[in-house]
This record gives structure tokens, sequence and C-alpha cells, in this order.
């Protein structure tokens, strides 16, 4: 799959708040103390099995996510809070075959130019879950550069693994490959964000921003962990 215009908003927050929202088996990953939770908009793209065409309806759609950072036996990875997407179909599939907290959103991206900033809006419609929302504008900024080891940039983006968990509380873990992000800074003018509202997370402080390029990405299925 393919992975861009992609934003990493990230904010601190009280790693006790956090940590009430992650099952049993899961140990909340911290950087110098703090916790962060962070709002990914972007764009997926090539979405299809491996040697396999791509699937009309599956392929391509917008995607937002909230996600923390955690820890299993010693292995680094993401915990997804939420994933709203713009395919009713990729919803279903990541639902079953994942254990991914998926959504059904209306979703829509906007860029008059390559240069110009990208207008992002997400509307949360599945049902039964709770109200969601996200409208904001984003560009890069400054120069390329890949994160370093020992840098919070790098202990933000440099993840190569998903935990989920079943409504058994059993977890799972699926391994994810790509190169290293090259990056920028980024600027984003935030209309509105109750992304975080359901879990009690306090999205209103200036966030951490990084603009990622388009990069390819190569997920496994998940596995009992």
């Amino acid at each position: 799959m393919r992975w861009s215009e992609l934003l990493f908003a990230h904010w601190r927050v009280d790693p006790d708040l956090v940590r009430k929202h992650l099952p049993t088996g899961l140990e909340l990953d911290t950087h110098q103390g703090s916790a962060w939770v962070g709002v990914v908009p972007f764009l997926m793209s090539d979405v299809a099995p491996r040697c396999c065409p791509a699937v009309p309806g599956l392929s391509k759609f917008l995607e937002l996510n909230v996600r923390t950072y955690v820890t299993k036996d010693g292995k680094p990875g993401v915990w997804f809070f939420s994933l709203d997407a713009a395919s009713a179909i990729a919803v279903r599939a990541a639902r079953v075959t994942f254990n991914l907290p998926y959504m059904d959103a209306r979703m829509s991206l906007q860029q008059m130019d390559a240069s110009a900033a990208i207008q992002y809006e997400s509307l949360r419609t599945h049902r039964d879950e709770p109200a969601a929302q996200f409208n904001g504008s984003y560009q890069p900024t400054g120069e390329r550069f890949h994160a370093q080891p020992d840098t919070l940039e790098h202990w933000l983006t440099a993840r190569y693994c998903l935990y989920s968990a079943n409504r058994k509380g059993e977890l799972f873990r699926g391994e994810i490959n790509h190169p290293p992000w090259t990056l920028r800074n980024a600027k984003c003018e935030i209309q509105q964000n109750t992304m975080g509202d359901p879990y009690g997370f306090n999205f209103t402080a200036t966030p951490n921003l990084l603009y990622a390029d388009a990069i390819k990405v190569q997920a496994w299925w998940v596995t009992r962990c």
C-alpha cells in the first residue's frame, strides 16, 4: 500500500489517562515520562494483497487514526484508539481480519496545487460509535530530514508493528515494514478536532507537527501474541 498527504499531529497526554484505555497485557510506552497521542490524517492508496490486483472500493480511501505507543515483551508498537475511514468495505474487512476499531466516516481532502495547504475533513458516521470530527489544513515547512535515534521524532514515527485486541481481550500483533520516513516540520490550522473526546483526551494545546512524504508500506496479518 501507499501512504501519502500524511500529517503526524501529537499531543502530550497524562500517562494515567492513556493507560486506563489500554487492554491488559500492553504496557504504555512513554518518552521522558510523557505519554503522547497522535491524530494522523492521510490518503491510503494501492491497497492490495501481495501479487494481487487492487480491489475497487478497497484500494484507495482516506483514513484518520488516533494512536498511542505501547510495548509488549519489549517490542514497541502502535495502539489505535480509532481508525476512521471513507471506505465501508475497508472498515468491515479490517475489523474482522485485524481486530482494529475501524469506523465509517465521511471524509474529504482538497489541495489547490502541490504548494498549497491540504484541507482535510472527517466526520464519523459509524453507527453506535461516539461522534468525532476533524477539520484542519496543513502543509510541510522546511527541509526534509530523517529522524535520528534517541529523538522524539524518531520515537513517535519509527514503529514497525501494531497491536490490537478482540472482544475476548486476546492480544494480536501485526508486523509493518517500510523505509525510514522522510519528514519535514509542518504547520497546521485546526478548525475542529474532537477525535480525543471519547477518551477524555484534551487536544487544545499546540501539537508537535510532522509532515511525511509518500511511502510504500507492507503489512502482515495479525497473529496472537
